[in-house]
């Protein structure tokens, strides 16, 4: 690539602001809205997605927050003149670092299921807390990849511990068929 002919640039939405230091739940609450989206802070209070729809009217809403909070907020969109390489680091450093997450809980999951195992507890309650624990790595799954625009490290594995969490879910349901009496 030559000057000439630059690499084409991510979109992107920066969302600048500034929310008063008291009460504090008004600040955690913006960054827990931020987190939820998958935004990646490049400074304080200045907060970065890729720019699509959803993110788009995510971070307005975010921004009329601010400003109903007392504070001040910008929504910039365009692409980086500069830099990118440092945004798409940061913004694929929080995916990877997310999928890493996914793969620990996964591994607390399995580690469940086998004490289920070792204290024969077949039961369709065990189960049902399961199926819930599952469904919700599952979900949590699922946004991550959905806000993983650019494929970050870390997907193939995630998706992995997650298989073996099926898996062993669909295992330890068997065992609960063949434990448990009919009508219980």
């Amino acid at each position: 690539m030559t000057e000439a002919d630059p690499a084409p640039s991510a979109e992107w939405l920066v969302l600048v602001y500034r929310i008063p230091s008291e009460p504090t739940r008004l600040r955690s609450t913006a960054w827990r809205r931020l987190k939820s989206l998958g935004a990646v802070y490049l400074q304080n209070s200045v907060a970065s997605l890729p720019k699509t729809p959803l993110a788009e009217r995510a971070l307005r809403k975010l921004r009329h927050d601010i400003l109903e909070m007392g504070g001040t907020a910008v929504l910039i969109d365009g692409v980086a003149v500069a830099g990118e390489d440092i945004v798409l680091a940061t913004f694929q450093r929080a995916r990877s670092d997310e999928y890493e997450e996914i793969v620990d809980r996964c591994e607390g999951f399995l580690a469940e299921v086998r004490k289920e195992y070792d204290k024969s507890h077949f039961t369709y309650a065990e189960l049902e807390e399961n199926e819930v624990d599952y469904k919700k790595l599952a979900d949590w799954f699922a946004r991550i990849t959905e806000r993983d625009r650019f494929g970050a490290a870390g997907r193939a594995s995630a998706e992995a511990a997650l298989n073996r969490c099926e898996e062993a879910l669909e295992q330890y349901a068997s065992r609960v068929y063949q434990e448990e009496p009919e009508g219980h």
